[in-house]
C-alpha cells in the first residue's frame, strides 16, 4: 500500500498527543507495519521516550550524533533515523530543531516554499514505510505548517476540558483556512477527533464530549476514548 502520513495535534499543550502518537507507533509496529515516527517537536519528548524504549529492549543507543536539524542542513534525513524496535524507527528531534524556522528564513524567502521544503526531503523515501507518524508542538508555527502540509490524515487529540476543546476548534479552523486553502496541501484531511478523558467519566468528561459532538459532529469523533493515564515514562 502507499504510505500514509498521520499527524497528531491540538493547539492546546498537554492533551496527550505525544503519548498517543508514540503508543500508536508501537502498536502499528507490533501489527507488522513498518512505521516511522517523525519528531518535529523541539522538546523531543517522543524521542526521549523511544530512546528509553530502545534501551529496555536491549539496545545500547542512549544518545545520537546526528540531529534532525543537522540532517536537514545536510539535505539527507535517512542517516539520522534510529531503529527503536522491529518495524519501528524514529527521526529524532532535539533542542536545536527550535532553530529550524530561522534557518529556513535564511535559505528560502517565500514562506509557502519553506512550508513545502521538508516534504521534498522525505518524499523520495517515505514509501519505505507503511505509516509515518508526526508529533508536533502545540503552536502555530512554520514547524506545524510544515507537518500539516505533508500530512494525509490529522488526528486531533482532545482532552476533555474546555481549553483543549477550544484548541481543537482553533486547530481545525486553521487547518482548513491556512493549510488547505492557502498552502493547498495536496492530501490533508481530518481523520477524526480522539477523546482523552480528564477524569475517567466525571461530569467534565461528559459535558466536554457532548459539546464536541455538537461542534464537530458525532461522525468526526472516534468511538474509542482514551482513559486518564499517568505520565508515560517508558514503554
Amino acid at each position: 500500500m502507499d504510505s500514509k502520513v498521520i499527524t497528531f495535534s491540538n493547539f492546546k499543550g498537554g492533551t496527550g498527543k505525544t503519548t498517543n502518537s508514540t503508543m500508536t507507533g508501537i502498536e502499528l509496529a507490533r501489527r507488522g507495519y513498518k512505521t516511522l515516527l517523525i519528531d518535529l517537536d523541539p522538546q523531543a519528548n517522543a524521542t526521549n521516550l523511544y530512546l528509553k524504549t530502545k534501551n529496555n529492549f536491549g539496545g545500547e543507543v542512549t544518545s545520537f550524533d546526528e540531529t534532525l536539524m543537522t540532517a536537514i542542513k545536510n539535505k539527507n534525513l535517512k542517516p539520522a533515523i534510529i531503529n527503536v524496535i522491529q518495524n519501528l524507527d524514529i527521526l529524532p528531534s532535539s533542542a536545536d530543531f527550535s532553530l529550524y524556522p530561522r534557518y529556513m528564513e535564511n535559505i528560502i524567502s517565500d514562506y509557502t516554499d519553506r512550508v513545502k521544503y521538508l516534504s521534498t526531503l522525505i518524499n523520495p523515501w517515505k514509501d519505505d514505510y507503511d505509516y509515518l507518524l508526526v508529533d508536533v508542538p502545540p503552536t502555530i508555527s512554520l514547524i506545524t505548517d510544515t507537518a500539516l502540509y505533508m500530512t494525509d490524515y490529522a488526528i486531533v487529540v482532545l482532552q476533555t476540558q474546555e481549553r483543549s476543546l477550544q484548541g481543537a476548534q482553533a486547530f481545525i479552523k486553521y487547518m482548513q483556512d491556512q493549510i488547505i486553502n492557502e498552502f493547498h496541501a495536496p492530501t490533508l484531511d481530518l481523520l477524526g477527533i480522539l477523546p482523552v478523558l480528564l477524569k475517567n467519566g466525571a461530569p467534565v468528561d461528559k459535558s466536554t464530549l457532548a459539546k464536541a459532538i455538537d461542534i464537530f459532529g458525532k461522525e468526526n469523533i472516534f468511538d474509542i476514548t482514551i482513559k486518564k493515564y499517568g505520565t508515560l515514562k517508558t514503554i
